[in-house]
């Protein structure tokens, strides 16, 4: 379990976590969502010691990772894939990392065959591509069979068949009563792996509930209707209230602010025929950006040249908190 009680860490005039508190529970799978910006990764470094909180504390299994006597036993996280020695080889920095802890070299066997990189195990990781480093880092935070998982965007860099891995390995992990924990961009991949989400702007919690509620609480749900009378039909709506959007397509309209009984039940008095009825809701994304709107700190503009309005060509932001 990770527990988060008024979590601050401010540097210098940047506030980057301003008093976070949440829970994170064993069994499921709990995404950890926000814009660029928002304060997440240095909410994860903090749970794991690499940043002292400014203010408020955070505790795995009841205790400061400081205080965990076995810590890889009790929380394996990967918070940078790229941070391993780029001149060891794959099995020797698992190696080094597995002696700190007194486990046996057939666990580091163990888990490069689980996360597909036995046949690079004695290549040096500066040669792997991103996803290969992907892997690995996931290996290190699985290696001492740890009862809490943190991925900091574990999917990045992966191809498809990765990331399927990557959601089918987060589901099983949770399955074992383990606490998961993972951070993603990717909105479509979360909808198909989380249970829960945390969802932060500028450091602020925002949300912490499950994925259904916070879909269903968007605005963007319309149903979608296809009819050969579609013409007349977006007639009849219109008389009754419903706000009606031009068809996209031949014989359809999306209605919004119905549920699709109520455009069903309006057609059958009509004596207009349907053949397709089907009530759409919000996207996780659609959802998101709804929510965090105003907590997006890095906006970009397209200029008429399709470079960045007001930036010389290679000019760069620098994100302070992640």
């Amino acid at each position: 379990m990770i527990e988060a009680d008024g979590l601050t860490k401010r540097y210098g005039d940047v506030l980057a976590v301003d008093h976070l508190s949440f829970t994170v529970t064993p069994g499921k799978v709990t995404g950890f969502l926000g814009p660029n910006g928002a304060g997440k990764s240095t909410t994860m470094r903090m749970i794991i010691g690499l940043d002292s909180p400014t203010a408020g504390w955070a505790r795995v299994d009841g205790k400061e990772y400081r205080d965990l006597a076995a810590p890889l036993h009790s929380v394996g996280a990967l918070l940078e894939a790229r941070s391993l020695h780029p001149g060891r080889s794959a099995a020797n920095s698992l190696w080094a990392l597995a002696r700190t802890h007194g486990l046996p070299r057939r666990r580091v066997s163990e888990v490069l065959d689980l996360v597909g990189l036995s046949e690079v195990a004695g290549k040096r990781i500066g040669t792997f591509s991103l996803g290969m480093g992907q892997r690995l880092g996931i290996a290190a935070a699985l290696l001492a069979d740890p009862s809490t998982v943190m991925l900091d965007e574990p999917v990045n860099g992966l191809d498809p068949e990765g990331v399927l891995w990557v959601r089918t390995l987060l589901k099983a992990l949770a399955a074992e009563g383990r606490t998961v924990f993972v951070s993603s961009h990717l909105m479509s991949e979360m909808a198909l792996t989380a249970e829960h989400l945390i969802i932060i702007g500028r450091g602020r919690l925002i949300a912490d509930t499950t994925v259904e509620e916070v879909i269903s609480g968007a605005s963007g749900s319309r149903v979608r209707v296809r009819s050969p009378r579609a013409v007349e039909l977006a007639t009849a709506l219109s008389n009754a209230g419903a706000a009606v959007d031009p068809p996209g397509e031949p014989d359809v309209l999306h209605v919004n602010g119905w549920t699709a009984a109520q455009v069903g039940d309006l057609a059958a008095t009509a004596g207009l025929a349907l053949h397709e009825l089907v009530e759409e809701r919000a996207s996780l994304e659609e959802a998101f950006m709804e929510l965090t709107g105003d907590s997006v700190q890095y906006h970009g503009h397209t200029g008429h040249d399709g470079d960045a309005a007001g930036l010389p060509v290679g000019a760069a932001t620098t994100e302070v908190a992640r």
